[in-house]
């Protein structure tokens, strides 16, 4: 358990946090959601400790343990892979090397006696014994092999040095466990692995994600950070939105009765604990919500962008023709002989182990980059709208967002008026529109990019993981303009629910060729177990 009183941060002229009380407690895995810069990554190093708060305190329970899922890999370049994981647990480590250089030591005395029996008392009480096969299984769970445990970090990919510290946070199950952004650069099946391991933790998981679906699975409370001030309410990610969204329609409608009110609160709670029995906490869960009053739901304070794509012409008979492609990058072969044609109502995710792949790909599609061999032809048609991964160049001067933007506008829409307006939707207002553009935040960056597509009129969106940068609620509302396009769409995303709500095929790619399903779902291409074969061959050459 974990409890937060009185907390305050202030950064110069403004305050991030004021008087923040709060209890997270065990058997709950808390997700903490807010706008980008609200102060989650912050929070999160105040409750370990590594930020001082202006005011108030952060208190663990007595003899309790947290850990802290570090983000510079590079820190233990010099350890071995399982040594790394075991120092997640500080004092069981410091035990294990103090006790090994007690018994490396040639005059070896009676107090030397004395001190290492302490240490094998303690390391036996810490769980020490079970140290190495634990981080064992925890590394192999996250598709770290064992031929690897005993290599050094420095001479692992950065996606495994990023699974090794998570290993490491999870490690020695911490009382609490403190998670920033766990899914970034994992795998499906390592994403999947830490999803069940987080819903049988018995501790208390307080997590910071944007993805949508993670939180879902995981949490069972929501801390919702606006205002300086944290909320909590019972529930994942999608309860609390459409909670929140029901709470906005219950305000607004002063007709209804309280009773009406409640009847349909209810209606809304039952519904939702319906959908959610899959879960392994549903049932707990489920006690929860049926507590639940008026009172305790309330309204967000969260600004939607306006995202809506309306092609000006249909696409005909003829989308997109790939045939043969092949790409090597400084001597790697990134693309081999890759070919396949997509139709005019193909909405296509695009998945590979590693995201040059895709990148690759959508640059020469988009003739960005020249491939070795092969050629890609659009059908006559086809209009292209293209937001890469690298949007530099893009913003590489100091026009205003204004101006900016009215590069991409049409004669009818080069008017201060309307691109004014249709950046307010955007969420850029007032003075903001005048903002340099090559100081923006990744994630001003991308709604800009999002207002050049909208004003294209494309009726084919490539994509190259669009929800990068992007916080959550403009995440759902990106969701929810490309579940209504009308047009073809190529994508790339790390988002299991933007996948699965918007693609009806699925193309996997790596250098070993290609895996395609037309006419699926996300979720039912990943429990194919035929495809899963496939995708085993496809990424290990297997």
């Amino acid at each position: 358990m974990i409890t937060v009183s009185d907390v305050s941060l202030q950064f110069s002229d403004r305050k991030l946090f004021d008087d923040v009380n709060i209890k997270f407690t065990p058997g709950n895995c808390y997700g903490l959601i807010g706008a980008n810069g609200a102060g989650k990554s912050t929070f999160l190093k105040i409750l370990s400790g590594e930020i001082q708060p202006s005011t108030g305190s952060i208190i663990l329970g007595p003899n309790e343990r947290l850990a802290v899922l570090k983000q510079n890999h590079f820190d233990f370049e010099e350890f071995p892979v399982i040594e790394t994981v075991i120092m997640g647990h500080e004092r069981l480590y410091q035990v294990m090397k103090e006790k090994d250089a007690v018994y490396m030591k040639e005059d070896f005395s009676d107090e030397d006696g004395i001190r290492a029996a302490e240490l094998e008392g303690e390391f036996a009480e810490l769980g020490g014994w079970e140290a190495e096969p634990e981080a064992a299984v925890l590394l192999q769970g996250l598709n770290i092999p064992e031929e690897l445990h005993q290599q050094q970090m420095s001479e692992l990919t950065a996606g495994q040095k990023i699974k090794v510290l998570l290993a490491q946070s999870l490690f020695g199950k911490p009382d609490v466990l403190l998670l920033d952004e766990p899914t970034n650069g994992l795998d499906i099946q390592s994403i999947n692995w830490l999803e069940e391991f987080l819903i049988d933790f018995d501790n208390t998981v307080i997590v910071v994600s944007h993805d949508r679906h993670f939180l879902n699975k995981v949490c069972t409370h929501m801390a919702d950070l606006d205002f300086g001030k944290i909320q909590l309410y019972v529930g994942n990610y999608d309860f609390w939105l459409e909670s929140s969204q029901l709470a906005s329609r219950l305000k607004s409608d002063s007709n209804a009765k309280k009773e009406e009110k409640i009847k349909e609160l209810q209606d809304f709670i039952a519904r939702f604990s319906a959908n959610a029995s899959k879960s392994k906490q549903a049932t707990s869960r489920k006690k929860m919500l049926d507590k639940i009053t008026l009172d305790d739901i309330q309204p967000s304070s969260r600004r939607y962008p306006f995202v809506q794509f309306k092609p000006d012409r249909e696409i005909g008979n003829d989308l997109l023709q790939v045939e043969n492609v092949s790409v090597t990058i400084d001597g790697k072969k990134i693309l081999d002989d890759i070919s396949f044609i997509l139709n005019r109502e193909d909405k296509v995710a695009f998945i590979a182990e590693n995201d040059i792949v895709t990148t690759t790909l959508f640059r020469v599609i988009m003739g960005d980059l020249k491939p070795d061999t092969g050629t890609v032809r659009w059908g006559v048609t086809t209009s292209q709208a293209y937001l890469p991964k690298d949007t530099s160049k893009e913003f590489d001067s100091e026009l205003p967002i204004l101006d900016w933007l009215r590069q991409y506008a049409s004669k009818e829409e080069d008017d201060n008026t309307f691109l004014r307006s249709f950046l307010g939707r955007m969420l850029f207002s007032g003075d903001e529109v005048m903002k340099p553009v090559n100081v923006l935040s990744g994630g001003e960056k991308v709604r800009c990019m999002l207002s050049k597509l909208m004003l294209s009129k494309a009726n084919v969106l490539v994509l190259d993981d669009p929800t990068n940068h992007l916080d959550l609620e403009s995440i759902s509302a990106l969701n929810e303009g490309l579940v209504a396009y009308k047009g073809a769409m190529l994508f790339a995303s790390h988002d299991h629910q933007f996948i699965q709500t918007i693609a009806n095929r699925i193309i996997a790619i790596s250098e070993n060729g290609v895996v395609d399903r037309s006419e699926t779902t996300y979720d039912e291409f990943l429990e194919n177990k035929d495809v899963q074969e496939k995708l085993k061959h496809l990424f290990t050459g297997n």
